[in-house]
C-alpha cells in the first residue's frame, strides 16, 4: 500500500506509526505525508481537514515544528483506519 510513497514519506509514516512514539515529528513532514495519502484541507482557522478512506478528520498544527503525542496518537488512528501499518513497507 505504500508503493505510491517515496522514502521521505515511508520515513515518516514509520514514525508515526512506530511504538514507542518518536519525539521529533515534524509537522511539516506530517502534511507532505497526509498530501500524499488524503483529501487535505487547509482551513481559514489554521486546522487541516484530512479526508482518508471516507473519514474526515481535523487536526491542528503545532505551535512549534514538531507535533505532540497526542497528535502522533491522532495520526496513528487516522493511518491504520486507512489500511496503513508498519508491516506494508
Amino acid at each position: 500500500m505504500t508503493e505510491h510513497l517515496n522514502n521521505h514519506h515511508r520515513d515518516t509514516l514509520e514514525q508515526i506509526l512506530r511504538h514507542p512514539t518518536s519525539s521529533n515529528i515534524e509537522w511539516k513532514k506530517v502534511v507532505s505525508l497526509l498530501e500524499a495519502v488524503a483529501d487535505t484541507t487547509r482551513e481559514h482557522n489554521g486546522k487541516y481537514e484530512v479526508t482518508i478512506a471516507g473519514q474526515t478528520d481535523y487536526l491542528e498544527p503545532p505551535r512549534g515544528k514538531d507535533i505532540d503525542e497526542q497528535t502522533a496518537v491522532d495520526l496513528r488512528k487516522i493511518l491504520t483506519r486507512a489500511g496503513y501499518t508498519l508491516d506494508t513497507k
